[in-house]
């Protein structure tokens, strides 16, 4: 095991039981994070992106359960099984918030709205560090001070609804990061943002990788988010991760329809408007209700009979893998 390694998933399966049905919402998932590396998981709304980052947090809603698999946080005094640990135990406390942040995906429901900002971080500090409370009011007004909120001494005592959407967001990195994690889970951070915004906030995260040494994991369905900012890239559809490998290599040499689709999507830059975006065709399928095969036959232009059989994960070359029957073709055309 490589010593820069954060966090190891091997063959993650989490299940949602619902009305005495099951819904096999990540289904055998494999991925690592390294330290002051950033992942970026993508895919369509519904694929099981989030379900991974609760899976990781152990914050995954009662009627669901991780089956199979392993999840190994390779922290300061030795690894550690996450998956075996108690959800509400003393030790996965001391690591939620403090060796693994996350950041959700919407700041008006992931803060809460009758304490002020200030509270909320301090709160952390107090569960998290040894500091005292002048220490903890103080290193919450640097905290802000550093997300760029102006005027942290006076908005340091506000309430959420009195911060914008694009200071919430800061804000809530703020918590995520004011006990200096190992990992940060980023939940799309920046759905809800306008442009300059969304810039700034990827900013921060590539300051905090840099300086910190922080392994993040980014959670997004935008692929031009993910040739900006990741290091390695795992595309995800129906709980099952089709393509992975470095950025460079998978958004160059995609080997899956599935991410030649999502490229395909993305208006280009300079192109003008008579360029032609395709959209994927079709849906994608019912969860309680799926296909034997691969999960992306129904809306893959190269469908063959084999495709009835679910793929096995094939390594393309030494950290590049697929999961298609079809993948030699894609890789000898290029695209």
């Amino acid at each position: 095991m490589e010593h820069d390694v954060a966090l190891t998933v091997k063959g993650l399966k989490t299940y949602f039981y619902n009305n005495n049905r099951c819904n096999r919402a990540i289904d055998g998932v494999s991925f690592e994070i390294r330290q002051g590396k950033t992942l970026c998981i993508v895919g369509e709304s519904g694929c099981g992106k989030s379900v991974t980052a609760a899976s990781i947090m152990q914050l995954l809603p009662t009627l669901s359960r991780i089956e199979e698999g392993e999840i190994t946080y390779h922290g300061p005094d030795g690894p550690v099984r996450i998956d075996a640990l108690d959800r509400g135990g003393a030790q996965m406390r001391s690591i939620r918030g403090k060796e693994i942040a996350m950041i959700f995906q919407d700041p008006m429901t992931a803060l809460n709205p009758v304490y002020s900002i200030g509270f909320q971080i301090k709160e952390m500090l107090m569960y998290h560090t040894g500091l005292g409370r002048r220490a903890r009011h103080d290193k919450a007004i640097d905290l802000l001070a550093s997300m760029g909120i102006p005027l942290p001494e006076r908005r340091v005592n506000d309430y959420p609804h009195l911060y914008s959407g694009g200071m919430r967001q800061r804000a809530m990195i703020a918590i995520a990061m004011s006990c200096n994690p190992r990992i940060l889970i980023a939940d799309e951070p920046t759905t809800a943002l306008d442009v300059t915004i969304q810039a700034q906030i990827f900013e921060l995260m590539e300051t905090l990788k840099r300086d910190n040494g922080t392994a993040i994991m980014l959670i997004t369905h935008d692929m031009g988010v993910v040739a900006e900012l990741a290091d390695d890239v795992a595309v995800m559809y129906m709980g099952n991760i089709v393509e992975a490998g470095p950025v460079g290599t998978v958004m160059r040499n995609p080997v899956h329809p599935y991410t030649r689709a999502l490229l395909d999507s993305i208006p280009v830059l300079g192109r003008g408007k008579d360029q032609e975006i395709k959209a994927i065709p079709g849906q994608t399928p019912d969860p309680y209700d799926r296909p034997k095969g691969c999960q992306f036959a129904d809306r893959c232009m190269h469908r063959i009979d084999k495709c009835d059989e679910m793929p096995p994960e094939t390594q393309v070359s030494d950290d590049h893998r697929v999961m298609c029957w079809r993948y030699q073709e894609f890789a000898s055309n290029g695209r």
